[in-house]
């Protein structure tokens, strides 16, 4: 497209120089207060009608607002479509993403089936699909093999050898994943009814691929079992990946070849017919179902040709037929589990609500975030006592359900159906499918997760702090865990967000010509300095974490060194107090002597004091900064560190007369003002207001006069309730714009023919 050349848009402005005062007068700012008091809404809270009931109703139970409009004509020929290519995809994604929670393959349909249909009710989003998920399995896994491992459930067999029992090592590994499930849905419900849904943006992106991306790497080591037909020692606790990696390479000679070729046949066949789903997804009506082919072909082939007798290929086993009813999970367990059911709970929110949150934005609706932590706590907590584990939405399920045509989740409801059928009618002819191939399907829906490592150069390019987090959270996430890693990269995380406010960057503003912008000097080499005002900005708020920073940058790039300057006139005070003590003791003893004398009284005006009404003033040392690479024009006074003392007092000087305090300031090039611009600070705590008023009056007693500029509205409010403002500090120190305050100093000392080569006309 060609780009048109547009003439410049000039605009004058012409009004008098605003304080703080001036622009309440001018705006006329209001004393009242819109939010209404904790009584009012109170008593609005408490209030009943018939039109808050209902609002109340809907926004808890949302189906009951969108399915009396729900329309046939529209909808129902997609989310048939869609709901039947989604529970195609449920059974063999249940039934592998059981093996990874340490369960029966049973208990994966189960997930599939209950929690779809409470979020049918409760959930918000139209496209995502709830049920088992990867990352949350191996989450639960890895809780149900620590709390219940083989050695607590070893017995006698028939040859006095050790075998496991494993009916109740299995029956009492569903007791913890119900019992972790239900105070995982427990802690979202909570946080749901306290409207605490923002607790998932502290949980960044970067983080969250990171996670997901370490989590993968654990589900595909606990898959190596299953492709290699062996049986690695468990590990438990940091490095545990890396043991059980080393431990399945010393068990590799020992590989079973007949399950190796079943995985590498079921891999491949998975591998090419998904890549042809991605190549023609746009001229496919409904991608293949290569998953439930592949299970389908799996199951008849190892049935009819014996696989499991001649080659002992590990099977799914028993799939009892029918639903069991509800039972309380064990409450006894949830000390044990507490920890990591509120890491499933957050880790599982985090990815529901970003996938929710996507597609809502691709097709205009909203994603209420407080009712969607209601909607998965309630499917959490009724699938606990249903013997499900917990549940969250899938990409690649989420994905098949929104390309296919699926509007709202009806179609989940027809996928919990074909769930249903399977588990009443056709469980049981799975018997004989073999593990190896549950293994390969979680391989191959991995793919997705492992792309996010291309999330590295990316962010390489982009952002180095994100990068870095994303690389914590990986790291931490391998060598420590699921749960430890998800802690320390939280932390990290937040970390890094302080790290950066404490690391802000400071500079020195300059006057553009032309125009009434005020630019960092360094940045910008038309930008210079006014000469005798130093802008100092910082790029972020002011807080007890960055603010005795800020006083050193301001001393820093300013030149002046508060703290010398101050030794040396209380070094000059002393010395000048010595010497009128010295004069009084002489005057006296010529008195006494009574020799009149017509000088007697006189004291030199170079060594009069205060106490005759002359003032003291304290000269800076002057150092060029003239550095036409920065563009800067004036030459700023300051504070040679390389004096001694005497050198220091020498450069004190007294006025003989009154009037010429505020000349001694100004006198030269020397810097006689400084303008904090603070329009980046947000908030100001009792720390900042305490720097702010050290500022104010340690570079007052050098007679530096400082004034704030761009000081938003609400930290205003923040600075008269701390008591900031006071006779040393009138509101008449604060501009509403750099530039006005600039044009105040320069009023003030009677520059009013220091013309400024600007578009805007100020009345003065």
């Amino acid at each position: 497209m060609e780009m048109k050349d547009y003439p410049a848009v000039e605009y004058f402005v012409q009004r008098n120089v605003l304080d703080e005062l001036g622009l309440d007068e001018v705006a006329q700012k209001g004393t009242w207060s819109t939010k209404p008091t904790l009584g009012e809404r109170v008593k609005e809270s408490l209030r009943c009608s018939v039109s808050r009931v209902k609002h109340t109703v809907l926004s808890w139970v949302p189906v009951l607002g969108w399915l009396p409009q729900y329309s046939l004509r529209e909808n129902a020929i997609g989310d048939l479509i869609s709901g039947c290519s989604v529970g195609i995809m449920h059974l063999p994604q249940g039934m592998a993403y059981a093996l990874l929670a340490s369960l029966r393959p049973v208990f994966g349909l189960y997930t599939s089936l209950y929690p779809v249909l409470v979020y049918f009710l409760f959930g918000t989003s139209r496209h995502i699909s709830i049920g088992t998920f990867a990352v949350i399995s191996i989450m639960i896994g890895s809780v149900t093999e620590r709390l219940g491992p083989d050695s607590d459930f070893i017995g006698n067999g028939t040859n006095g050898t050790e075998i496991v029992n494993l009916n109740e090592r299995d029956a009492y590994r569903v007791q913890i994943a119900c019992s972790l499930t239900v105070l995982a849905g427990i802690f979202q419900l909570m946080l749901g009814v306290v409207r605490f849904g923002f607790v998932v943006t502290y949980l960044s992106e970067p983080l969250v691929r990171g996670y997901t991306t370490g989590s993968a790497c654990h589900v595909c080591v606990s898959q190596l079992k299953y492709l290699f037909g062996i049986t690695p020692a468990r590990f438990t606790g940091p490095l545990s990946l890396i043991y059980t990696l080393v431990d399945i390479c010393r068990l590799l000679p020992g590989t079973k070849v007949p399950e190796l070729v079943v995985s590498l046949v079921a891999l491949s066949v998975l591998i090419v017919v998904k890549e042809i789903n991605a190549c023609y997804r746009q001229k496919l009506p409904m991608p293949i179902p290569i998953e439930l082919i592949v299970v389908i072909a799996a199951t008849i082939i190892t049935h009819f040709c014996g696989l499991t007798s001649k080659y002992s290929i590990d099977v799914v086993g028993e799939i009892p037929s029918g639903l069991k009813a509800p039972r309380v999970p064990d409450a006894t367990l949830f000390s044990n589990v507490i920890g990591d059911a509120f890491a499933v709970a957050i880790v599982g929110y985090a990815i529901n609500i970003s996938l929710g949150k996507t597609f809502a934005l691709k097709h205009g609706y909203k994603v209420d975030s407080n009712q969607e932590l209601v909607a998965l706590g309630l499917s959490n907590t009724v699938g606990g006592f249903f013997q499900c584990y917990a549940v969250t939405s899938s990409l690649s399920r989420s994905l098949v359900q929104e390309s296919t045509g699926g509007k709202t989740q009806v179609a989940g409801v027809i996928s919990s159906l074909i769930v249903l059928i399977t588990i009443l009618k056709l469980g049981s002819l799975f018997e004989d499918l073999p593990k190896a191939v549950l293994s390969t399907i979680v391989f191959v829906n991995l793919k997705g997760m492992f792309k996010q490592f291309l999330d590295v150069p990316m962010l390489w390019k982009t952002n180095k702090v994100d990068l870095l987090v994303w690389l914590v959270t990986f790291t931490s996430t391998i060598l420590l865990n699921l749960d430890l890693g998800l802690a320390v990269s939280v932390g990290f995380s937040m970390l890094t967000v302080i790290f950066r406010t404490q690391l802000p960057r400071y500079s020195i503003l300059g006057h553009v010509p032309g125009t009434g912008l005020y630019l960092d000097t360094d940045t910008y080499k038309e930008a210079k300095e006014i000469p005798g005002i130093k802008i100092f900005r910082s790029s972020t708020t002011i807080y007890y974490a960055n603010a005795e920073m800020y006083l050193e940058a301001l001393q820093e790039k300013s030149g002046i060194e508060i703290g010398k300057l101050l030794t040396a006139k209380k070094k000059q005070d002393a010395k000048l107090k010595r010497i009128q003590e010295k004069e009084k003791k002489k005057a006296k003893k010529e008195a006494k002597k009574e020799e009149p004398d017509v000088n007697d009284g006189k004291v030199s005006a170079e060594l009069r004091g205060p106490s005759q009404g002359n003032g003291v003033s304290l000269r800076l040392t002057e150092t060029s900064t003239n550095d036409p690479n920065k563009g800067q024009v004036n030459r700023a006074y300051q504070h040679d560190t390389t004096m001694t003392d005497s050198d220091s007092d020498a450069d004190c000087h007294m006025s003989s007369h009154p009037s010429d305090k505020g000349k001694g300031r100004a006198c030269g090039s020397g810097t006689h003002n400084i303008i904090l611009d603070i329009s980046a600070t947000s908030f100001v705590d009792t720390v900042t207001v305490k720097t702010l008023e050290n500022i104010f009056r340690d570079f007052g007693e050098i007679d530096l006069d400082i004034y704030l500029a761009g000081c938003q509205a609400c930290v205003v409010e923040q600075l008269e309730t701390a008591g900031f403002f006071s006779e040393s500090i009138p509101k008449s120190r604060l501009f509403v714009t750099v530039h006005d305050a600039v044009l105040h100093i320069l009023h003030k000392l009677g520059q009013t023919d220091f013309v400024h080569d600007v578009s805007c006309t100020t009345q003065m």
